[in-house]
């Protein structure tokens, strides 16, 4: 379908020149004949009307009208009275044949796939209140490039919610606004890199394939470091030649194990000896149940740990918004990367989040939302009692995924592959290990984009794969 232009008349780009000793129209005509040929002008599409391109070109409305008459005689031009002059059918060359198109695939029971929130969810009504209350207050000189580091309102703000809900030893100077995570992440390890550390260790299970990309284009090499029920090994990890470290205390991704107390203390002890950073990914730290608050590591060292944070678990991933708290020695240094990366994160979108923070809507959809995974974890964990009564469940205690056990002797790929069949999407603890070991045989349930009917019914479509009763 060619594009529909709004407004009076598209703009269309034909340069003349008055000095090739062509004339004038035959110039005209003959870019208009190749710009349909080769479908820069496409079937349908308008063009631009006689005076509106007589004025662009600073050519007579007459000549600009003699050769529309050419080409609708030509057949590449198709004019009706009262309508626009727009591209006839047949005029442009047939476009090469499509590659063959994959089928569709067949819509699913259920898909418990991970790190995805409850998109339908999203407060759009707060978004917008936010963004319009944004640019009814935006001061003229909030458009111009400004700090590389973000908007000062909202570092401002965002330190306040950091000391006050995350323990944080946060200071708007500290703050450098990012695009999520990924990004966070690529600007921590680059500054590191500038700092001297060659290695970046990560926890194992975790997210090899990200992290051994990130360090690899920061110039570092990434080495795993194993999780068991207490969090990071912390003697493997001295073991290594790591000087820095990315972990997700709050609650492990994906094991769901909270860095134990003793465990905390012994990480920051290893950075002030090996002289290194704890890169902090504060991970679902805002979803908990029935535990205790877990305070942010950064709270205890923040002269060694950057603590990464976004709003892709807490809003939206498509909002694209996270930050670093950096170390005093790495503030500058992180700074200057954003710069080079891309001067900015949207100032606009910064504003707005500021307005929802200040304002108590973002507390108050963090706290709806609390009830909303907490009642779909129930209806998980309801239906796998039933379903699979033998399959042991961990990590329930935050965050919007859990972990399921299954028996020695099963297959996860086969499982997951029997699953598909059955119009059930699975995914498995493989693909979170460094080594894609698929034993012991583990399923990471994401269930923070599935309602509680779909929940149920996908785990009863499933519960014999799972060592349920057959």
């Amino acid at each position: 379908m060619p594009p529909q232009w709004s407004g009076l008349s598209p703009d269309l780009l034909v340069a003349v020149d008055r000095n090739s000793g062509e004339p004038l129209r035959s110039q005209v005509e003959r870019q208009l004949r190749d710009a349909i040929r080769t479908g820069r002008l496409q079937v349908g599409e308008r063009l631009p009307s006689s005076r509106q391109l007589a004025h662009e070109a600073g050519l007579s409305r007459g000549l600009v009208q003699d050769c529309y008459a050419q080409l609708q005689a030509e057949g590449y031009l198709v004019t009706r009275v009262g309508s626009a002059t727009r591209v006839a059918a047949g005029a442009c060359v047939p476009p090469s044949p499509a590659p063959p198109s994959h089928p569709e695939p067949p819509r699913l029971l259920a898909d418990f796939r991970w790190g995805v929130p409850d998109l339908r969810s999203f407060p759009l009504g707060d978004w917008l209140w936010a963004m319009r209350e944004a640019g009814r207050t935006l001061p003229t000189a909030e458009l111009d490039y400004g700090d590389p580091r973000g908007s000062a309102v909202l570092r401002d703000v965002l330190a306040g919610y950091l000391r006050r809900v995350r323990a944080g030893a946060a200071a708007p100077e500290r703050l450098v606004i990012c695009s999520g995570y990924a990004q966070g992440l690529g600007l921590a390890l680059r500054a590191l890199a500038r700092a001297g550390i060659r290695t970046v260790a990560h926890e194992d299970p975790g997210s090899p394939a990200t992290l051994t990309a990130a360090a690899a284009a920061a110039g570092l090499s990434a080495v795993p470091v194993p999780v068991d029920e207490q969090g990071i090994d912390v003697a493997a990890l001295a073991a290594t030649d790591a000087r820095a470290v990315v972990v997700t205390p709050a609650h492990q991704w994906p094991t769901g194990v909270v860095l134990a107390p003793e465990r905390r203390l012994a990480v920051l002890d290893w950075a002030e000896r090996r002289d290194g950073f704890v890169i902090e990914d504060d991970y679902d730290a805002e979803f908990r149940y029935d535990r205790e608050p877990v305070g942010s590591l950064q709270g205890l060292a923040a002269d060694r740990v950057l603590a990464i944070g976004t709003v892709s678990k807490s809003l939206a991933p498509a909002l694209r918004l996270g930050w670093l708290l950096c170390p005093p020695a790495l503030a500058e240094p992180v700074s200057a990367l954003k710069q080079l990366a891309d001067r900015g994160s949207p100032t606009l979108d910064q504003l707005a989040l500021a307005k929802l923070i200040e304002s108590g809507r973002y507390d108050r959809q963090l706290r709806r939302m609390r009830t909303v995974y907490a009642a779909r974890r129930d209806a998980l964990v309801a239906a796998l009692a039933t379903h699979a009564p033998g399959v042991a469940v961990t990590g329930l205690a935050a965050g919007f995924h859990a972990v399921a056990h299954l028996a020695p002797e099963t297959d996860e790929q086969t499982v997951i592959a029997a699953a598909r069949t059955r119009s059930v999407g699975l995914h498995g603890m493989s693909a979170c290990r460094s080594t894609g070991a698929t034993a012991p045989a583990q399923l990471v349930l994401g269930f923070g984009d599935l309602g509680e009917r779909a929940i149920t019914a996908g785990i009863a479509a499933i519960g014999d794969l799972l060592g349920g009763p057959g």
